[in-house]
């Protein structure tokens, strides 16, 4: 617990620092948000509007840099992340929990299968070292993931979507069907997302794999290793239960880190398959210098990446006894 107690006082801390940062990065940023607005609006808006459209966004420049910080965290603190310049007059919280499920299917689960199967492959690898399995696979999977995101992402879409026709090209639902809990809504949203969600698992697989294989190398070598083969318990419990759960824990750390990154999405395979999720609203919210949007993204980022860190300590402390033990 008293392990536990410390990465929860550092997570804190560090949660302050990126809040802080966050704050003060886009009112470093050249650019005038507002004015850009005011432009795309052609003339809609009367520019003695200006200013209060400036409060409306949270950047009053008349204030000390102090008071908006204050009012920054005030208005964290009661869950207000401001109005979207770039989706005007949506809020902040709006525009990402609409990008944010998008990411979260698509992303999270490939996140998570590739995980999954990567480490399980890495682990056979490693325990039938030298077999057909471990000469031909890892050099596949090295090869595809040298290749990049957004490449194979283009291939893939080239191949089975334009040419064979297999797949659609675009978006994440049939533009036919409307959001729904139903079955057509569902079917259609797995469709339109496995080639975005294959492209992923392809790319990321291999380092799970690699990871895991080179851990399992090193553990396999262990005297509590040799000593539960002598005393002649099963392959299968050899393998999971002594050496993969001591050779996992360098995979997991990687895991909670991929997890915390999962909320900004896959940017570059989200805007090849035209996928609405948070890396593609992140993307226009730079191009419009959308300050608040850009502040409600980093901070999911923010959150999501200490919350997985924390997750990981958790899981260390479960799986190794040395953790436990530490004073």
């Amino acid at each position: 617990m008293h392990y536990l107690l410390r990465r929860f006082i550092f997570y804190l801390a560090a949660l302050w620092a990126a809040l802080t940062l966050n704050f003060l990065i886009p009112r470093l940023m050249p650019g005038d948000p507002v004015l850009l607005l005011v432009a795309r609006l052609q003339g809609q808006v009367d520019p003695r509007a200006v200013q209060a459209l400036r409060l409306q966004f949270g950047l009053n420049t008349n204030a000390s840099l102090w008071s908006q910080y204050i009012e920054y965290l005030g208005n964290l603190v009661h869950g207000n992340l401001g109005t979207s310049i770039a989706y005007f007059p949506s809020s902040v919280a709006e525009v990402i929990g609409l990008g944010l499920k998008w990411t979260l299917m698509l992303v999270g689960i490939s996140a998570i299968l590739s995980f999954f199967i990567g480490t399980l492959m890495g682990t056979v690898a490693a325990w039938r070292r030298g077999s057909w399995f471990d000469t031909v696979l890892s050099p596949l999977l090295t090869f595809f993931s040298a290749i990049p995101y957004f490449w194979l992402a283009l291939i893939v879409l080239y191949l089975l979507g334009f040419i064979l026709k297999w797949f659609p090209l675009t978006g994440a639902y049939s533009l036919e069907l409307e959001p729904a809990f139903s079955g057509p809504f569902f079917l259609s949203a797995i469709y339109h997302g496995t080639l975005p969600a294959a492209t992923i698992v392809i790319s990321s697989m291999a380092g799970w794999m690699l990871g895991m294989r080179n851990a399992m190398l090193t553990t396999l070598s262990e005297d509590y290793v040799l000593m539960a083969q002598a005393k002649g318990l099963s392959e299968r419990r050899v393998m999971i239960t002594y050496a993969a759960r001591n050779a996992i824990l360098p995979n997991i750390t990687g895991f909670a880190l991929s997890l915390g990154f999962v909320v900004g999405g896959a940017l570059l395979t989200e805007i090849v398959f035209s996928y609405p999720g948070l890396g593609y609203i992140l993307l226009q919210a730079v191009q419009s210098d959308d300050f608040p949007l850009m502040q409600g993204i980093f901070l999911m980022i923010a959150i999501a990446v200490l919350g997985a860190n924390f997750l990981a300590d958790v899981c260390y402390v479960v799986l190794d006894p040395r953790v436990r033990q530490e004073r």
